[in-house]
């Protein structure tokens, strides 16, 4: 009985052993796409191309965004009041008609016609032409911040999305690699290496996964909703990467803030303040004013006298002098506080805009740290799962330790992918801060 059972249990093993060395084949090869695909790219594969995108998709959003579109008008209307400024007063028109008429030696005055000009001092137009400009330096530094922090915001949901959809396929190729795991527990279930508890703890793992990943597609479904409306597109934008994203190499940051426009705005409210104040010492200055008045004569019957009925024609000349001045006086000291106030606020701005970029360029270095940590980390692992696979040759694998080191495997390739998507994030902050253009 024993002769006649022995070819089998030979066959058996011969049979498991082919199988098991096909899944071990099987695992390798799909472990070492995931490793290569994923994650150890080089650092010269990818990186322009996504820049392009992101930049084709900064510029679309920056086309059709309504609030800059709105923005855009708003520098229209400014400019337009330059012409505006480059105006006169109104001219003055008169007519009188005598009910009673006055007699003069050549006459009786019977109607009167007037027309009257008032000149701001010297310079003066040109001096609103400069303050109505100034204006347009504001609108157009507001201008310059929207559009700074919309291309941020494009950014961050960018690389969020990208963050988002690298998990989706990292928990993916994670479940297939459980199944295969399960397989193999299903192998060793009929030889008796192993408990059907393995294989249900395996298929469980495989559920947690799977929830993971619908999780996450609800949120990129949110991501790509918002995205869609930074760049105000009728169609929903879905965003694909072919290729992963790696972090480029260090580079020198010779940066400087003055040139941000949150900085050149207060730059150009000073600038404003102080073309205002020109033109308030213009305004305090007297105005001239030039006119005519023509008068109808009628002329007499009754005698005949040198110049009867000749019309009078009078030019006129006027000053008006603000000899009540106080409230030139107080306008000028409102532009000295107004000053005061703009040099504090931007000395303010200034700190804030350093501390910001400090800490966006330790966040990004922290990120970067993190990065080639997970990269040492998730090659240790890789050798510790091939131990493992050895031991399935010998039959001695303990399937625990194959979902600790699922486990761990899994959590750095999550890390990887968020140190990525950190690192792009708070350099977006940095160009953002930085970029002078």
């Amino acid at each position: 009985m024993q002769s006649w059972l022995a070819p089998l249990k030979l066959a058996g093993l011969i049979l498991f052993k082919m199988k098991a060395e096909r899944i071990h084949n099987n695992l390798i090869m799909c472990k070492n796409m995931i490793l290569v695909t994923i994650f150890f790219v080089s650092l010269f594969t990818f990186h322009s191309l996504q820049s392009q995108q992101l930049q084709d998709y900064q510029n679309l959003a920056l086309a059709n965004n309504p609030a800059i579109q709105s923005m855009n008008s708003s520098v229209e209307i400014a400019s337009e009041k330059i012409n505006e400024a480059n105006t006169l007063s109104d001219t003055e028109f008169g007519v009188g008609y005598y009910v009673s008429e006055p007699e003069t030696r050549t006459g009786a005055q019977k109607l009167r016609l007037s027309v009257r000009q008032m000149m701001p001092w010297f310079g003066t137009i040109n001096s609103r032409r400069n303050y109505a400009g100034s204006m347009v330096g504001i609108e157009e530094a507001e201008l310059e911040i929207a559009r700074r922090k919309l291309k941020l915001n494009v950014a961050q949901v960018y690389f969020e999305l990208y963050e988002v959809k690298r998990k989706m396929e990292v928990l993916e190729q994670n479940v297939e690699l459980l199944e295969v795991y399960r397989t193999m527990a299903l192998n060793s279930v009929e030889v008796g290496k192993a408990s059907a508890v393995e294989v249900l703890r395996l298929k469980m793992r495989q559920n947690d996964l799977v929830e993971k990943s619908r999780n996450l597609e609800l949120t990129s479904e949110t991501l790509e909703n918002e995205f869609t409306n930074l760049l105000n597109s009728e169609d929903k934008i879905v965003l694909e990467w072919r290729d992963s994203i790696s972090i480029p190499p260090r580079r020198e940051d010779n940066r400087s803030l003055q040139l941000h426009p949150e900085l050149q705005r207060y730059d150009r409210f000073a600038e404003s303040v102080k073309t205002s104040e020109e033109l308030n010492q213009l305004e305090s200055a007297p105005k001239l004013g030039f006119g005519i008045d023509y008068i109808s004569v009628q002329e007499r019957k009754d005698m005949m006298v040198p110049d009867n009925g000749k019309d009078i024609i009078m030019p006129m000349l006027s000053f008006s002098v603000p000899v009540f001045n106080k409230k030139f006086k107080s306008v000028s000291r409102q532009n000295d506080l107004k000053l005061e106030q703009i040099d504090l606020e931007r000395a303010n701005t200034l700190n804030d805009l350093n501390t910001r970029l400090q800490t966006a360029l330790n966040e990004r270095a922290a990120a970067r740290i993190k990065y080639e940590t997970q990269l040492d980390n998730l090659s240790q692992a890789k050798n510790a799962e091939e131990l493992l696979l050895k031991q399935y040759e010998t039959g001695t694998i303990d399937f625990d330790d194959v979902l600790d080191i699922q486990e761990i495997q899994l959590q750095l390739q999550m890390s990887l992918i968020e140190a990525v998507s950190n690192w792009y994030k708070k350099d977006a902050v940095v160009q953002y801060l930085t970029t002078n253009n």
